[in-house]
């Protein structure tokens, strides 16, 4: 290659020659120091230096000062430049795959550059006949080449290169000879990447002074001793330093001259000329890799050139500023999305290197640079991983990119994900962490790491920031919706910092730390966190004290808000005190002003956490008494009825909610008031959209069906607004599924069937009874307790609705006035299949054997010509304990005093109902379950036959049951026990006793 410099012929052929024995000189290394070498390896070696020592020749026939080369002599001497490297490439194919071990890339390397070299071709003028070579460049002249740089690349430079010989006006053409060395066969090759470097020394020429005669290297400190031999000043010194340890003789390296003085004089002249030359070699290197990567004909050109930008970066400033200037910086982003791996990762690096310096960020922020290496944090391969982090991290230094970094698609939440996978990747995890850090200092940026999980920074700096920074990340704290167990966390964090916003004279902080509170509160663990921090007196003064206007009144509902969900998590109310007075949230003192409040004109929302507030109350006896107490003093229930006609679906739901707890208490108020109200009590029904049951419709029918069934004004209102046809549709639609199912069906059903039951509660005025005898009650009853949507509300409301219109059988039930009827069979006497005559009109009369007239299922609510009892039978068997005492106070009112009692007896013993009740005291222990059970019993041992007495004598569950009813039931059960335990002979008559 040195040779070369001197050639004044067919320059380009020669450089191409250099370039291939340049790249041999691996192979050859490999030969001689492996330990494993071919038993071919000495005839491989004496090839290769037979055609060495040939190359040499033929670049001396052509070197300067050598005679002239005539044309057909420089024919042949290219023909025998084409010999050496065929012969070369001959002699690489012979290594075998066993000398380089497992080290693919080096056999590969090998093997790709001896095809080369074995289809090598030369002609004379330079003209290289590769296949590597496009055909639209190798046309091109000297002119050409440099204007289509101009126009296509990123100008260079406007000097032209330096000549390499002042008699020649020929110069080296850059682009061909970097299309020429043809890159793409060595890629492997760790010492191409020298070649670049050697091109600029080509370019710019390199003088034999600026080499150490001890080192053989280019000197960076020159100085002179005493012999006039200029050396580093290292390499002399440490040369001094050896001598002295042998002799007292100090001797010029050099020119083994004796020195009689040790004084290292600076070669300023020659230092000052080093780094000149130093400066114009690394600039020409500069503008030499840029040229490479503008062609990038192969990943090892670009590769060659990024990794020698990579040395000249790291070696001055100024270097990078040159890469700045003429394109280099702009230009890599392009090479991130490259399909080679080692090209994006080398990249990477060198950028990392030259956004050291706000002008490299200043470039970067304008290219596709942020957004490519953002795509690669998801990369497979861990070296590109770790490029691309260290490289974000150098960006995250500047306030001016981070905006632009936290703004990209996915670029936080991968580098939180790379934050908390330590075990993973330590080094990934490190350099993620440092990223976020310094991305802290963009507010935004901290609002998208709470986006993703990442708290910490926002609450770091909402705790400890200043006033400014806390308001603006109070007010992100309140824009997001929090998970449950981040709600832990800022309470834990924050609470003593967002109590003093909330005092604080600023109104922004104010309103944001209320929105916040409310948020944090939501998630009961988090409450107790807020309790302890002092929030509920801050809260109640809120509230109460402070004054109403428009400004306030946000912070009113949210310190609502908030309390109410305190008293929702749980929390004992009696130990929450509201003020230093000692008043509790239980004490009449606060439940009379949030009464007062509601009374006022407020906010619905406002309204809505007042009423959650009652409704929390409510949970616990005492405060619930007090409740009752001040809703009844404050004359509130009123207001509280008008809420139901709010367009506002949350308040209506609450206050139909706080009605239905106050029923129990004050229902026929509550009612009466429903009665008085314009829209009401139908509206609660009425309004309602076919395709869909939402939860206010659910909550509103069952208000009504909560009220007092006995309240004749809320019956006759229903009725009035002939609401009993819409009920009815809307249950057949529930069962027939024409109605969309929601979670709130089941509960709007069991709300419709209260509403019929209630109904059944006042059937002695005639105009309810009318409607239940036209609508035929007790055929719909009958059908829910089979056809329940599976909820056991429905058929214990149907059981009930049997009872009540079973109790009015016997005073609807009329026996005609017929002749005597002919002795029947036991069986028709039962069934009452036997028929009757009327003596006037001559008509067939079916007579009830319980009622003892004629009945129906729809004219006398008959609960056997119904078929009802078989399916309140069956109602026994269920698990839940209500639906089975619903179904027992039916039964009970076919064996009343009213009603024939003997032959109910013997119906039901037909249908095996003793065997039904026995089963109920073997699976419920309820008290009510069991006084039902036992007066059915009682009834069959008195009124029954030989076959039930048996059945009830032989039961085992029953003594056992009976005995433990005589010792804990309450005074009607225990009675009752008693009473069996005597027909059973378990206890003594004292009656049988006693002396007439």
């Amino acid at each position: 290659m040195s040779s070369v410099v001197a050639v004044d012929v067919e320059l380009e052929n020669f450089m191409e020659l250099g370039s291939y024995l340049h790249r041999t000189s691996p192979a050859i290394m490999e030969l001689r120091m492996t330990e494993n070498g071919p038993p071919n390896a000495t005839e491989i070696l004496q090839s290769l230096s037979t055609n060495v020592e040939h190359a040499k020749e033929l670049v001396a026939k052509c070197s300067s000062g050598a005679r002239s080369v005539m044309d057909d002599e420089l024919k042949n001497i290219i023909e025998q430049l084409e010999g050496v490297i065929n012969d070369i490439g001959e002699a690489l194919g012979k290594i075998p795959s066993s000398t380089f071990d497992n080290h693919e890339y080096a056999e590969t390397a090998i093997r790709s550059l001896s095809r080369e070299m074995r289809n090598a071709r030369f002609q004379e003028n330079g003209i290289q006949q590769s296949d590597m070579i496009e055909t639209k460049l190798e046309n091109l002249s000297v002119e050409e080449t440099e204007s289509r740089e101009e126009k296509s690349l990123v100008p260079i430079s406007n000097e032209e290169p330096r000549r390499l010989s002042s008699q020649k006006d020929e110069t080296p053409r850059l682009v061909d000879f970097l299309k020429g060395m043809n890159y793409g066969a060595h890629e492997n090759n760790s010492q191409s990447f020298s070649t670049l470097p050697q091109l600029a020394e080509y370019i710019e020429p390199l003088y034999e002074t600026f080499f150490c005669p001890l080192t053989k290297k280019i000197m960076d400190d020159p100085v002179t001793i005493e012999s006039g031999a200029t050396y580093e000043r290292r390499a002399i010194a440490a040369w001094f330093e050896k001598s002295k340890d042998g002799s007292d003789i100090v001797v010029c390296p050099t020119t083994g001259m004796k020195l009689h003085s040790r004084v290292l004089n600076t070669n300023i002249a020659l230092k000052t000329t080093i780094a000149e030359w130093k400066e114009r070699n690394e600039a020409t290197r500069i503008r030499v890799a840029r040229t490479a990567l503008s062609l990038a004909t192969s990943e090892a050109m670009v590769l060659d050139a990024i990794r020698d930008m990579q040395i000249l970066a790291r070696k001055r400033r100024y270097n990078k500023e040159q890469m700045h200037n003429i394109g280099i910086t702009k230009l890599l982003p392009q090479f991130l999305d490259h399909e080679d791996l080692k090209v994006r990762c080398e990249a990477l690096d060198l950028l990392c290197l030259l956004v050291e310096d706000e002008d490299g960020k200043a470039i970067i922020a304008k290219t596709k640079a942020i957004a490519e290496t953002i795509k690669m944090l998801s990369s497979n391969y861990s070296s590109e991983r770790h490029a691309s982090l260290s490289f974000l991290l150098e960006l995250s230094k500047s306030e001016l990119l981070l905006e632009n970094i936290g703004s990209t698609a996915g670029c936080i939440l991968m580098l939180i994900t790379m934050k908390y996978n330590e075990s993973t990747d330590a080094f990934a995890a490190e350099k993620a962490a440092e990223t976020l850090k310094n991305m802290e200092k963009c507010p935004k940026n901290i609002k998208r790491m709470a986006e993703n999980g990442l708290l910490e920074p926002l609450l770091n700096h909402l705790v400890d920031g200043s006033e400014e920074v806390q308001m603006e990340m109070v007010s992100y704290l309140g824009e997001f919706v929090l998970e449950h167990d981040m709600k832990t966390r800022v309470a834990e964090r924050t609470s003593e910092a967002l109590i003093k916003m909330v005092h604080s004279g600023n109104s922004l902080n104010h309103k944001a730390a209320f929105k916040a509170l409310v948020q944090i509160s939501s998630h009961h663990p988090s409450t107790k966190t807020l309790v302890d921090a002092g929030v509920v007196p801050i809260m109640i003064e809120e509230m109460f004290t402070r004054r109403i206007n428009n400004d306030l009144m946000d912070s009113k509902e949210e310190a609502a808000g908030v309390l109410a969900n305190i008293l929702e998590c749980g929390i004992d109310p009696e130990t929450l005190q509201v003020n230093k007075h000692g008043h509790t949230i239980t004490s009449h003192y606060s439940i009379y002003n949030v009464a007062h409040l509601l009374k006022c004109s407020m906010p619905d929302k406002l309204n809505v956490n007042l009423i959650k507030i009652l409704l929390s109350l409510t949970k616990l006896p005492k405060p619930f008494a007090t409740v009752v107490s001040v809703i009844k003093e404050t004359e509130v229930c009123h207001t509280v009825i008008e809420f139901l006609n709010s367009p506002m679906e949350e308040l209506t739901i609450a206050a139909a909610k706080l009605l239905i707890t106050l029923s129990t208490h004050m229902g026929h108020t509550i009612a009466e008031g429903l009665c008085k109200t314009q829209g009401l009590p139908e509206s609660l029904i009425t309004k309602f959209d076919t395709d869909r049951i939402a939860k206010k419709h659910a909550v509103s029918v069952n208000l009504l069906a909560k009220l007092p069934h006995q309240n004749l004004t809320l019956n006759i209102a229903l009725l009035e607004q002939d609401i009993v046809p819409i009920i009815l549709n809307r249950i057949r639609d529930i069962q027939r599924g024409e109605t969309r199912a929601t979670r709130y069906a089941s509960i709007y059903l069991e709300g419709l069937v209260g509403i019929l039951v209630r109904f059944t509660a006042t059937l002695y005025d005639s105009e309810i009874l009318h409607m239940a005898i036209e609508q035929n009650l007790t055929s719909v009853f009958t059908d829910l307790l089979v056809r329940t949507a599976g909820s056991d509300e429905v058929q214990r409301l149907a059981a009930v609705g049997l009872e009540n219109l079973s109790s009015q059988s016997i005073n609807l039930s009329r026996a005609p006035e017929i002749m005597r009827p002919k002795k029947k069979s036991f069986l028709a006497k039962c069934l009452s299949l036997g028929p009757q005559k009327d003596g006037k009109m001559g008509r067939r009369i079916r007579l009830c054997p319980v009622h003892r007239g004629a009945c129906s299922p729809a004219t006398t609510f008959c609960l056997l010509e119904s078929k009802a009892v078989e399916r309140l039978l069956g109602c026994l068997d269920h698990e839940n304990p209500k639906v089975v005492e619903a179904a027992l106070s039916a039964i009970c009112t076919l064996l009343d005093e009213k009603v024939d009692v003997e032959r109910s007896v013997e119906v039901l013993s037909e249908v095996d109902a003793v065997r039904h009740v026995l089963g109920v005291l073997r699976d419920h222990r309820e008290d009510g379950v069991w006084q039902k059970s036992f007066w059915v019993i009682e009834r069959f041992l008195m009124r029954g036959g030989d076959r039930d007495a048996s059945d009830i004598s032989n039961d085992r569950v029953l003594p056992s049951a009976l005995v433990n009813a005589f010792h804990r039931g309450d005074s009607s059960t225990k009675q009752v026990a008693e009473n069996i335990l005597r027909h059973l002979n378990r206890m003594p008559n004292f009656s049988d006793n006693m002396v007439m």
